[in-house]
């Protein structure tokens, strides 16, 4: 269940440490960390209170390591928000590991549980850190993300394909995470660069002729729209969505979580806050 209350764009809330913002509820929101700022839109299914999306974001190692969260469980109601929140744990828990690898292990758990009874799960974990502008993804069967250029202009996949990824980003170990086929790696953000996460009502949405936009499809549309500012990107996205399947309401939860990377610096600590911040990074004391 989510914790967090319908914001406008003009309210920003902007994130402190050690604090997870987010859940399972209709949200239309705009949260502020050191260097991004998103944009969430989550719609339920027939326009209940909570669906089966569930997003967070967190934010802490003084202000260095931000996490955003988005899982897409089949189903709603209490399952779902039972999910949500040991989902919220898990942030809680590694909020300050910058490595995703333990995170994206203890979700799979989650995930191997939820399958016995029936249930499919998948999400995305993207990981931001503000002294280098990485951006570290690991896909758990989710859609790939959507990444904007700002240099160039250009849309592209933001997959483990894409040229621009790094093996080097702050000395972590990417790539397969075993014991599951998770793939993570990590990019370098320029600033206003884009990155569009979703769920995939938006990629099996269909028109009039019962045909689906697909990955692709949605690359192509968004690749045709002319955003002038990243706020407005969420709405002219779901507006231009909602006209390929001919205005006929989404048939699954709908959620977009849109990151604008604003590279802002992480805030000044002083020396003695730095080596509390590595220490916790390092797990040599508790959060």
């Amino acid at each position: 269940m989510s914790s967090a209350s319908h914001n406008s764009d003009a309210h920003m809330h902007a994130l402190q440490c050690m604090e997870i913002w987010g859940g399972n509820a209709a949200i239309h929101s705009v949260i502020s960390v050191p260097g991004i700022d998103a944009w969430i839109s989550s719609e339920p299914y027939h326009g209940d209170a909570y669906g089966g999306d569930i997003h967070y974001i967190s934010t802490c190692g003084g202000g260095r390591i931000s996490r955003f969260v988005i899982a897409d469980v089949s189903g709603h109601g209490a399952i779902v928000s039972s999910v949500a929140h040991r989902l919220k744990l898990l942030m809680r828990k590694y909020i300050n590991t910058l490595d995703q690898t333990r995170f994206a292990l203890a979700l799979n758990h989650e995930f191997l549980q939820l399958a016995e009874v029936g249930r499919f799960a998948t999400a995305l974990l993207a990981t931001y850190f503000a002294p280098t502008d990485h951006l570290i993804i690991c896909n758990a069967g989710h859609p790939p993300p959507l990444w904007h250029h700002a240099v160039t202009g250009n849309w592209e996949f933001l997959d483990h394909d894409t040229p621009h990824r790094t093996t080097t980003a702050v000395n972590l170990p990417l790539g397969v995470i075993e014991p599951t086929d998770y793939v993570q790696f990590a990019v370098k953000l320029a600033k206003g660069d884009i990155v569009l996460i979703y769920t995939d009502s938006l990629v099996e949405s269909t028109n009039e002729k019962g045909q689906q936009l697909g990955e692709q499809g949605l690359l192509e549309l968004i690749r045709h729209l002319e955003f002038d500012q990243p706020q407005n990107l969420h709405r002219q996205l779901l507006a231009a969505v909602a006209a390929y399947r001919g205005r006929a309401p989404p048939d699954d939860d709908q959620t977009l979580m849109v990151l604008h990377h604003n590279a802002a610096d992480p805030p000044s600590l002083s020396i003695g806050q730095r080596m509390g911040v590595m220490a916790k990074m390092l797990g040599l004391v508790g959060h």
